[in-house]
């Protein structure tokens, strides 16, 4: 058993340090230098700062560019009855950006055999209600299936009690709740569709969901502050932030967090970062697989996609960006991505207040109108430091 132990860790090194000879390059333009990337760095410092004391933004936020740290920061407090003071090692519930975790589970159970994108539910989930639905439809939002948020509300007996993912299949097998349309006929956004993915994930592995995260993705990425929601994490301090109201009341968890796959994860800013370094590299998948995640699937043109776990739109930089939010009780979460020059915005807060709408400005920022780009970025530079 040790030695099986020992053969499988020699395995794993050796194929992430593949990965990492096998990652991805950026060239580096000249105008981005190391007193540039500082005051850029200083500037969003401005921005955040006073996104903090007018529009009352609390949490933390990372900035890279260039596979570089432009900024991190933290505002505010992690629970406001306490005062205690967030750190960009704060954990926050992701809410549904917790959604390309579990795509990425799905991709890595596809690369290893275990499943195919066009396989039907019931090749996984026998007793699954609802026929004529893939593994793709549900990755890509169209399967049509209600959601699970609303029906086991009415459906499920006692509300102090939580809820599993195992206990929403058996409320979708016995009472077969009415789907929204026909599989693959329309896109609609669908938390029910991840919740069953995750399922999915479970069975095909062979371990909990939260289990082959742990073990496969956060764990080799060395994610150490990084986890799935369980009973626990309600009682805990200090490292994890507390959900509150507009108002700044506090929110406590109900019987649907037990609900994994949909949301339901936990991590910092400063792991996020690492998730996102990772995905330019073969630890996880092979870049081709990884690609397919960021093709759009909506049959009819529109401003913006779905890929498998995140959206995708085309900035003022004429960049295709790759990005995904969240909102879930208490928490608004923001991962953004341009796989063009390697840069993301990472934004936790745990009071969802209206200020992420700011987070549009940031963009058109960070992304200037082309082709004016190179011109604007060094003007930005230039006036770091002052408020806006």
């Amino acid at each position: 058993m040790v030695a099986c132990q020992d053969a499988e860790k020699t395995e794993q090194v050796k194929q992430q340090r593949i990965a990492e000879e096998e990652r991805q390059q950026i060239e580096v333009p000249a105008y981005f230098t190391a007193d540039s990337a500082t005051k850029l760095g200083n500037h969003l410092d401005s921005i955040f700062t006073q996104l903090h004391k007018r529009s009352g933004f609390n949490g933390t936020v990372l900035v890279t560019k260039y596979d570089q740290v432009l900024y991190k920061g933290a505002f505010g407090y992690s629970d406001f009855s306490r005062k205690d003071t967030l750190t960009t090692q704060t954990a926050f519930q992701l809410a549904s950006v917790s959604k390309q975790f579990t795509a990425m589970a799905i991709m890595m159970l596809k690369e290893k055999g275990k499943l195919a994108y066009d396989d039907s539910v019931q090749q996984h989930l026998p007793d699954f209600p609802y026929h004529g639905i893939t593994i793709r439809q549900l990755l890509t939002h169209r399967s049509g299936l209600g959601n699970y948020t609303y029906f086991s509300d009415e459906l499920w007996p006692d509300r102090n009690k939580p809820i599993t993912n195992q206990d929403v299949l058996q409320l979708m097998s016995t009472y077969q709740p009415p789907v929204y349309f026909h599989p693959d006929s329309h896109f609609n956004y669908s938390n029910t569709g991840y919740m069953v993915l995750a399922s999915i994930v479970a069975k095909a592995s062979g371990m909990p969901y939260a289990t082959f995260l742990q073990k496969r993705i956060f764990g080799p990425l060395k994610m150490k502050n990084t986890f799935t929601y369980s009973k626990n994490v309600a009682t805990l301090t200090g490292k994890v932030a507390t959900g509150h109201t507009g108002g700044r009341r506090k929110r406590s968890p109900d019987y649907l967090d037990t609900v994994l796959g949909d949301k339901g994860i936990y991590s910092t800013v400063e792991d996020l970062y690492k998730w996102d370094q990772a995905l330019y590299t073969g630890k996880l998948v092979k870049q081709e697989t990884l690609e397919e995640a960021f093709i759009g699937s909506r049959k009819k043109k529109r401003d913006e996609d779905y890929g498998f776990g995140w959206r995708i739109k085309t900035v003022t930089s004429g960049d295709t960006i790759v990005y995904h939010g969240g909102l879930w009780h208490g928490y608004a979460t923001y991962l953004l991505r341009n796989p063009k020059d390697h840069s993301a915005l990472i934004v936790l807060s745990n009071v969802p207040n209206g200020s992420f709408r700011h987070l549009k400005e940031i963009q058109k920022f960070l992304y200037p109108e082309q082709p004016k780009m190179v011109a604007n970025f060094r003007k930005q530079s230039k006036a770091a430091g002052n408020q806006l």
